[in-house]
């Protein structure tokens, strides 16, 4: 990893230690943009606050008005969050069924962005994302389950191993999970009542999400997006999670985005594998994803993760389509044909993991998950990482987190690097009829990967989009297992070839080692 990497890491990593989660500003104080404000009054705490009690605020700068809900935090406490994303004086009115929470008022000014913060993550390009400021944002995820219900020692650990890797956003779980490997019961349960499995679902526990928002601003802290998991089938009826009924089930999602939607780093995940969810029906998740999106003045990313059905990624509510499919990624055309289908950014979430566990799913070698990652790449889509090393304490990455223990990490930082050097507006194909297994963009920049291939040499041509008579091209080869960029000192002139293709004006090409898991890089000389 290059030493200004890890300096840059060290040093975030320090800045994560201070452990901020909300910044919030005094009435009629100053607020950066994009950073939490946050109205704290005390209300009643007789009956069901939860329930019986509606509380929340509109800001207001200029012509835009924005309503927030807030949430009950216990204690007698109610809060409302808001991420302003426009800088000028604000003012903001509380609202509630309650005449002593209603009509507080109060202003604050909002001041430009602190330096290194770019805002909640968008889609931008169709099929790419980009912070709020226009900032690409290379999508390089890892998935640690139920990482944040191991306690303290393991979890720290995790943010530890976390502020040197070169994972940008991680995927996790709101509720535990009663799986293989995962059957400790957790620190902290999300409603009021007895384990395993005697809750009053319409009573949260505040503890359980004042220490989930901490990680959350946690890893806001490393620079880290969080792809919260809303549901998931690893409950079995143990805990009642994953069979709450639909009236609990929408309660529980207007609470935890009135708690968490102000954090500029969250991401939306309905379910991990949806469709093992025997409680609900298509309609359900339908219902969900548009409180949803209702709920959050944010509009931050949503998406849901299938087993084996496909849920409607087309609809207006999926920002982009999270996928797990192991196989699309062995094959350039297989993973862009998503693309085309959905024609929205695509996320191969889970494409196996590392590891030596005795399931398929979770048995690949550091070469093959670096192989998916590549594939992927080129072709304009992003991949998910994890890892599923056994462990005599059963901690193994892909859930409770710790320490990484595979290959591929360090070769995945390596093609963060490389693709954090690409053009903002995102790799894509160039060919999609016939040479798949290049992308970029035409005239200016092309990625070439030749995965298990082990060429001695590629003749130099390009497809004739974007491309003319004169244009030059230098170029670098690049070992992506060996992590290597070896510049090719050469420069190449097209000249058109036949009705598809320009080729090097003196019929060059680019010698190679004969070796598996080459990549070229293609720059346009100016």
């Amino acid at each position: 990893m290059p030493r200004h990497f890890s300096r840059l890491i060290i040093a975030t990593w320090w800045l994560a230690l201070r452990c901020f989660t909300v910044v919030q500003a005094a009435p009629g104080g100053t607020i950066a943009r994009w950073d939490i404000f946050e109205v704290t009054q005390s209300g009643p705490a007789d009956g069901n606050p939860f329930g019986d009690v509606e509380f929340g605020a509109r800001f207001t700068e200029g012509a835009q008005t924005i309503r927030v809900n807030g949430f009950y935090d216990g204690g007698g406490t109610y809060r409302v969050r808001f991420m302003p994303e426009t800088t000028g004086e604000w003012r903001y009115e509380t609202f509630s069924n309650r005449p002593e929470l209603a009509g507080r008022t109060g202003t604050f000014t909002v001041t430009p962005a602190t330096a290194g913060d770019h805002g909640p993550v968008r889609v931008a390009h169709t099929f790419h994302f980009a912070y709020a400021d226009g900032t690409p944002f290379r999508e390089l995820g890892t998935t640690c389950y139920a990482w944040v219900q191991q306690g303290d020692a393991l979890e720290e650990q995790t943010l530890k191993t976390l502020a040197t890797s070169p994972f940008n956003k991680i995927r996790f779980c709101v509720f535990p999970k009663n799986f293989d490997w995962n059957h400790n019961e957790p620190v902290y349960y999300p409603f009021e009542g007895t384990p395993p499995n005697r809750w009053d679902f319409s009573r949260f526990n505040p503890e359980f999400f004042q220490h989930f928002e901490k990680r959350i601003g946690q890893l806001r802290d490393l620079g880290i997006e969080v792809d919260i998991i809303l549901f998931h089938p690893y409950d079995h009826g143990h805990w009642g999670f994953d069979r709450m009924g639909a009236a609990n089930d929408d309660r529980y999602v207007r609470y935890v985005v009135a708690r968490f939607s102000a954090y500029r780093n969250v991401w939306w995940s309905l379910a991990n594998e949806y469709d093992l969810l025997e409680s609900k029906q298509t309609s359900d998740w339908d219902r969900l994803f548009q409180i949803v999106q209702a709920s959050d003045p944010a509009q931050h990313l949503r998406s849901i993760h299938q087993d084996k059905i496909y849920y409607n990624h087309n609809q207006p509510w999926v920002t982009h389509a999270s996928i797990q499919n192991s196989a699309a990624v062995l094959d350039y055309g297989r993973a862009m044909v998503y693309r085309d289908v959905y024609r929205k950014p695509i996320v191969f979430d889970e494409v196996k993991y590392e590891g030596d566990i005795p399931a398929r799913w979770g048995n690949l070698t550091g070469q093959e998950m670096v192989l998916r990652f590549w594939t992927g790449a080129v072709v304009g889509t992003y991949v998910g990482h994890g890892e599923t090393f056994l462990d005599p304490h059963d901690v193994l990455w892909w859930s409770k987190g710790g320490v990484l223990r595979g290959q591929s990490p360090a070769r995945l930082a390596f093609l963060r690097q490389i693709l954090n050097d690409s053009p903002a507006a995102g790799i894509n194909p160039i060919d999609k009829w016939e040479e798949i297994a290049i992308g970029g963009q035409p005239g200016e920049y092309y990625l070439a990967y030749f995965g298990n291939d082990a060429r001695s040499s590629w003749p130099f041509e390009l497809f004739h989009t974007g491309v003319a008579d004169g244009m030059k091209f230098k170029v670098d080869v690049i070992d992506t297992w060996n992590m290597t960029v070896t510049p090719v000192p050469e420069v190449f002139e097209l000249k058109k070839r036949d009705a598809y293709y320009f080729a090097d004006k003196d019929g060059r090409a680019v010698t190679l080692p004969a070796r598996p898991y080459m990549a070229l890089r293609i720059r346009r000389v100016h």
